[in-house]
């Protein structure tokens, strides 16, 4: 009913410049919107596009830097393992050859040790045989002296005496 009585008019009748004005109006409308709003809203639709096309190709480029990145990253994460394993490993040999040679040292000195020790028991041994030779002969002149102190003269003394350390050297 709307848009018979627009049609038609107020009268009932029809009106035919009143839709002829209108359809020049709606043409200047569009001829309008077209040159200030279409176009510079056109215009602002192709920058936003261009701007997006940028955004998502600077974001491609940063997500490949990232991975080329993660890659450096863990194979420099790789090589320092690889290296800390080496130095282990390397601390490991020197440890090895120190203890070696502490083994070899603490052998040596032993040995040292044991040969010092054997020469001077030899040293104590020859000195306290000499020390008993020296007491034995003092006693045996002592008591041979007691028992023949009258019966022997210094020649025969000296004999006796003579034997009596040879006896003794010989038990030894």
């Amino acid at each position: 009913m709307l848009t018979q009585a627009f049609v038609l008019g107020e009268a009932g009748h029809f009106n035919g410049g009143d839709i002829i004005f209108q359809l020049i109006m709606f043409l200047i409308l569009l001829a309008l919107l077209k040159k200030f709003a279409w176009g510079p809203l056109m215009g602002i639709m192709k920058d936003r596009e261009v701007h997006i096309a940028k955004e998502i190709e600077a974001a491609e480029m940063s997500r490949v830097e990232a991975n080329k990145l993660l890659e450096e990253t863990r194979a420099e994460l790789k090589q320092a393992r690889e290296e800390g394993h080496a130095i282990i490993e390397n601390a490991k040999k020197q440890a090895d050859l120190q203890r070696e040679d502490m083994i070899i040292a603490a052998r040596a000195e032993a040995v040292r040790l044991k040969e010092a020790a054997k020469i001077e028991i030899e040293t104590q041994k020859e000195q306290a045989v000499a020390a008993l030779r020296e007491q034995v002969a003092s006693l045996s002149v002592m008591i041979a002296s007691k028992v023949i102190e009258k019966e022997l003269d210094a020649s025969a003394q000296e004999q006796l005496i003579s034997r009596y350390i040879q006896e003794a050297g010989e038990k030894r």
